[in-house]
This record gives structure tokens, C-alpha cells and sequence, in this order.
């Protein structure tokens, strides 16, 4: 491995792009010129600030890292030689931006044919950046972390998300209402990133959602898992973004029971 791929210096400048991009977007949302626009649906939305921190990053990634593959969620795609492959949300809880709420951050993971190797999260508005490298444990600041040691899911702290779809939406209510009287209660905080991160450092027992995508997961996904949280799909399988189930490894046999399919 060359020197400059190095997962310590991979995972510097991907803490480093997080704070930058972030600390860009909070001076964004301060000015009130957020320039919002929909998406996929009339609840999912865009800001100027989403784009400006994808393009913040986006340059110092190809100045830095010419050789590097480049998946962004507002629309930049690079293919790469390098064998790294790095995975941008530059604003995850957009609707929490767009509406003055602390919980948005800036996620950014470095992959190579292993899976993600290096993640940062960076959380503007609380000044807290949680990192991971594959291997070598999960931090926030630089104090490790290390997720919940919860053996009984009847006294969990369960955080989940929404799609934007409605009919995705009917669904995962009436999965959320099936599993509500088995836990101590659900969190929906609206980002996903952050929800992993909680996972992370024992802020909520456990996480689940639907449909998200690779740059919803990545980061957030290592520096959970590299606390010792447990991961998979809703049957227990390999976690994928169509199903992902986060949480502490003794409350994941009895979770995964409580999210089967719900019509």
C-alpha cells in the first residue's frame, strides 16, 4: 500500500473534508439564503448548501486523490483506478437543515473491494466528529467509543427512518407500530448518519431502516460496527442498503424477529 493510502491518512482528510463542508453548510444555514428545491418527491428536498458542500469536497477529493472513484448523493460520479472509492452525503437530514434542526451532518467514506475502510461524520451544529478505520476501532473527537451493552430489547432505544415515498411510508408506520410495545421506545431523528453514529457511542441500543443508499450508509455503518455493533439485513443476512439493522449484539437476534415484512 502507497504511503498515501494509508488508512491513517485516508481517514485524516476525510475528517478533515467533513468539518470544512460542514462548517461551510452551518454558515449557509445561518445566512437563510437556502435556495431549496425538491427531488424525488415533494418531501424530499435539496438546498444550494447540499450541492456547495458536494462540491467542496468533491474538488479537494480530485486535487488530493486524482485516481479515486467519487459517489456523491447530489449527483457526482468519477471512476477510479485506484481501487478507493469514496462515498459522499453532503448534507444527510436535509429536511433537519432546510428547517433550522441541529440534526444534520456531513458523512464521508473511503471504500476499497473490502468494503468501507475509513468514515468520518461530522455534526455541525454540536461540533462532534465520530471516525472509523476498518480494524483499528471507532472514536468521537479522539476518545474511543463503544456501543450499548443492552442484553433485552424490551428496555431498547430504537432509532429508525422514513423513506419519502408515501406507500414506503405506510409500510414502515405499521412495522414501527408492531415493534413499539417490544422496546423502551423509537427515536426518528431524521438522519441517518447520525442515528449510526448514536449506535456508535450507546446513545440508542439500536437502529433500522429502509431504502437508503450507499452514501446514507457507509461511514456511519463502519464506526458502528467498529464500536461492536452488531450488523445485518432485517433477516439476518449481510446488511444492505435496502435493509439495515444496526445495533447492540445482544438485542439483534430478538430485534430482527420483530421487523419481518408488514403489509
Amino acid at each position: 500500500m502507497a504511503s498515501d493510502d494509508a488508512p491513517a491518512n485516508l481517514v485524516n482528510l476525510a475528517a478533515r473534508l467533513a468539518r470544512e463542508a460542514g462548517d461551510l453548510v452551518a454558515n449557509g444555514r445561518r445566512t437563510g439564503n437556502l435556495g431549496a428545491r425538491t427531488k424525488s418527491t415533494a418531501t424530499d428536498m435539496v438546498t444550494r448548501w447540499d450541492s456547495a458542500s458536494e462540491s467542496l469536497i468533491v474538488e479537494a477529493l480530485r486535487v488530493t486523490r486524482p485516481h479515486d472513484g467519487i459517489v456523491g448523493e447530489e449527483g457526482a460520479r468519477f471512476a477510479g483506478t485506484s481501487g478507493i472509492d469514496w462515498y459522499i452525503d453532503p448534507i444527510d437530514g436535509t429536511t433537519n437543515f432546510l428547517y433550522g434542526l441541529g440534526g444534520y451532518a456531513v458523512s464521508i467514506a473511503a471504500a476499497d473491494s473490502s468494503g468501507p475502510l475509513v468514515g468520518a461524520v461530522f455534526v455541525p451544529e454540536s461540533r462532534e466528529l465520530f471516525t472509523a478505520t476498518r480494524g483499528r476501532g471507532a472514536f468521537l473527537g479522539s476518545t474511543p467509543i463503544r456501543c450499548s451493552t443492552s442484553m433485552t430489547l424490551d428496555t431498547a432505544l430504537v432509532a429508525t427512518g422514513f423513506s419519502y415515498d408515501s406507500e414506503r411510508r405506510r409500510i414502515q408506520g405499521a412495522r414501527v407500530g408492531a415493534l413499539l410495545p417490544h422496546v423502551r421506545d423509537i427515536r426518528r431523528l431524521g438522519a441517518a448518519a447520525i442515528d449510526l453514529c448514536h449506535v456508535a457511542c450507546g446513545r440508542v441500543d439500536a437502529y433500522f431502516e429502509e431504502h437508503l443508499q450507499s452514501w446514507d450508509l457507509a461511514a456511519g455503518l463502519l464506526i458502528a460496527t467498529e464500536a461492536g455493533a452488531r450488523s445485518s439485513d432485517f433477516a439476518g443476512g449481510e446488511v444492505r442498503p435496502s435493509e439495515t439493522v444496526v445495533c447492540a449484539p445482544g438485542i439483534h437476534s430478538a430485534l430482527i424477529e420483530h421487523l419481518q415484512p408488514t403489509s
